[in-house]
């Protein structure tokens, strides 16, 4: 159980001097952390969290300065209660934003509240709902699909049905022809951005081979999303989905959507919806393949549904199985880390953040913070009790970041994301080929560097 928020011991904030430096890890001349940070992004984050005693601890990468924050209360001063002073800054400029730069993820500002408005509808609760029959339709054939007893690289197979089912439901196309280059574009541009690698801190016009290879596979992206645009222009038929809202729905001053926007929108919602969600399922899958008994609850679970296809009504006699997404989304959040810049100077945790530095709120570590979880490197679904999460700070688990710029497919993710796994591990059990640890990357989402494959075996 988590540590009650302001109270005991491990929660003490301490008093700073006027004027005091944040500690941090030793660098070198003009690199700083550069290389300590490249060779193990993971290790240098669990350093900065457990070697200095503080809440805030400041490093250089790349000739920027970076600042840690993973107490509560200082996440949600930035997400929060102070957003308006902090913009997503450089990191993310040159990361998605060099892609898509007037994607909802990348725009701040008036120009972010006028586009979130204008698809809000798209994810209302009720909306949503809706979609639910034709995730299980999809998760019924994806089940049909899966070899029982032989090796299955699951991350591969669950990003190509989380992309058709995103595409179909949000966007009420089929994409399963478009599939393998939307996948390998995407696999390629989450590569060009991994940070183990030098490339990644290089602005993307230098003609490296990275950067080259990661610009052709946003063209063959955007060709795909021209042809979905293209297709539906061509049509007479009215829809009511997030492609139409992109398309035809007007902003408060008359005027709709210019055609690059709507380009890098639906760019947006295709690469980082279908991504995410396919990765929890695939840490949640490996996750209960690697604790049998974990496994066996979930079964437990859904044998006492009676049978059939599990539907969204059915969800709430799951509590379990949610509780195994909302901890495989604590062990290993897709979007691992956020970054803010604040506009002006700042105190966060007692400490002066000058303006314009890179503010790093990690959910990685602080999702495993032993503060606010017991055993926090451990899988323990059952953990998510209602007294827990009283209890819990409540920015100590934010998977989907928070505050106004929180995931606006929070709802939709999370309910595909359920009612995919109720429906595999219906059908199956699952048996872990790849062993834990796992080798992880730190690419635009956390994933796994070398896959994971897992035995399914019909039950």
């Amino acid at each position: 159980m988590a540590t009650s928020h302001g109270d005991g011991e491990a929660e003490r904030r301490v008093e700073r001097a006027p004027g005091e430096t944040p500690p941090g890890p030793d660098g070198v001349p003009l690199a700083g952390n550069t290389f300590q940070f490249v060779r193990d992004p993971f290790a240098f984050y669990e350093r900065c969290r457990e070697e200095f005693d503080s809440d805030v601890v400041h490093y250089r990468i790349a000739g920027t300065n970076g600042y840690m924050l993973t107490h509560p209360d200082d996440i949600q001063t930035v997400l929060v209660e102070r957003d308006r002073d902090f913009v997503k800054g450089t990191v993310v400029e040159q990361s998605i934003g060099a892609i898509a730069p007037t994607g909802l993820i990348s725009t701040s500002g008036a120009e972010w509240q006028r586009d979130r408005n204008l698809i809000q509808p798209a994810f209302y609760r009720e909306r949503i709902e809706t979609h639910a029959p034709m995730m299980g339709e999809y998760a019924s054939g994806f089940a049909d699909s899966l070899p029982s007893g032989e090796p299955v690289r699951i991350d591969d197979r669950l990003k190509g049905l989380t992309l058709d089912v995103l595409a179909k439901t949000l966007l009420d196309v089929d994409v399963r022809d478009k599939q393998t280059a939307i996948g390998h574009a995407s696999e390629t541009i989450a590569e060009r951005f991994d940070t183990s690698g030098f490339s990644a801190y290089l602005p993307l016009w230098v003609p490296t081979p990275a950067n080259l290879r990661c610009k052709r596979a946003v063209q063959d992206f955007f060709d795909a999303v021209d042809e979905i645009i293209a297709e539906r222009q061509a049509e007479d038929e009215e829809r009511d989905d997030l492609l139409s809202l992109l398309l035809e729905r007007e902003y408060p001053d008359g005027t709709t959507m210019e055609p690059q926007r709507v380009r890098e929108q639906l760019m947006t919602f295709l690469f980082a919806g279908h991504e995410t969600t396919a990765l929890t399922l695939t840490y949640a899958i490996f996750l209960l393949a690697t604790n049998p008994e974990k496994q066996a609850r979930v079964h437990e679970e859904l044998d006492a549904l009676g049978g059939g296809t599990p539907t969204a009504a059915d969800l709430a006699d799951l509590p379990y199985l949610e509780q195994v997404i909302q901890e495989a989304l604590r062990l290993y959040p897709p979007a691992f880390v956020i970054f803010r810049e604040p506009t002006n100077d700042v105190e966060l945790g007692g400490y002066t953040i000058p303006a314009g530095s890179t503010l790093s709120l990690p959910q990685w570590n602080v999702h495993r913070d032993s503060r606010w979880y017991d055993d926090p490197e451990q899988f323990r679904p059952e953990r998510w009790t209602e007294s827990m999460e009283e209890e819990l700070p409540e920015y100590a688990y934010y998977p989907f970041g928070g505050g106004p710029r929180h995931c606006i497919g929070m709802r939709f993710a999370t309910m595909e994301a359920r009612l995919i796994l109720a429906t595999l591990c219906q059908r199956f059990e699952f048996e872990s080929v790849t062993e834990a640890p796992l080798d992880l990357s730190m690419q635009i989402t956390l994933q796994p560097s070398d896959g994971i494959d897992v035995i399914p075996r019909a039950r």
